[in-house]
């Protein structure tokens, strides 16, 4: 009997228990569109990566019409106002979270997911990998800087 009930309650609701599998934060910066202009190539690359990170996360419709607007205003700061009116067209018509791409609202949690409002564990689970991944690029940064001072005594 306890079997059935356990296939039964997978059967039901099977999304809910694969939905709290947060992947690590991942970027491919500006995803199909370019990270800067010619002369200064990751001019507005900076602003892709917050989105990205707002697009991993997920969350509402509000919430990504927020991060999407995020975007075009920085682009813009960056003197790059009509380029920041064209991303802000691409994002609206290419990164709904019902597409299965790797770019879509809420990619850090497995597809489909759709529109919804962060739980609080899943708030916590979002902190923790970020703080990973802060790490990582901090422990990168100092392997660099090691090297800079490797490279300075060396010559």
């Amino acid at each position: 009997m306890r079997k059935v009930v356990v296939l039964l309650l997978l059967l039901i609701n099977p999304i809910s228990l694969i939905a709290d599998n947060l992947t690590s934060f991942t970027t491919d910066g500006c995803s199909v569109f370019p990270d800067g202009t010619v002369k200064q190539q990751s001019l507005w690359l900076d602003c892709c990566i917050r989105h990205d990170l707002a697009y991993w996360v997920g969350g509402s419709y509000q919430e990504r019409q927020q991060a999407d607007l995020a975007l075009e205003n920085c682009v813009a700061q960056v003197g790059e106002p009509e380029i920041a009116r064209i991303m802000l067209a691409g994002v609206r018509a290419g990164g709904s979270p019902y597409f299965p791409t790797s770019y879509r609202w809420g990619y850090g949690w497995p597809y489909p997911r759709g529109y919804q409002q962060l739980s609080e564990q899943e708030l916590t689970d979002i902190s923790n990998k970020i703080r990973i991944f802060i790490k990582m690029v901090a422990s990168i940064s100092d392997e660099i800087n090691a090297k800079k001072l490797t490279n300075k005594g060396s010559e």
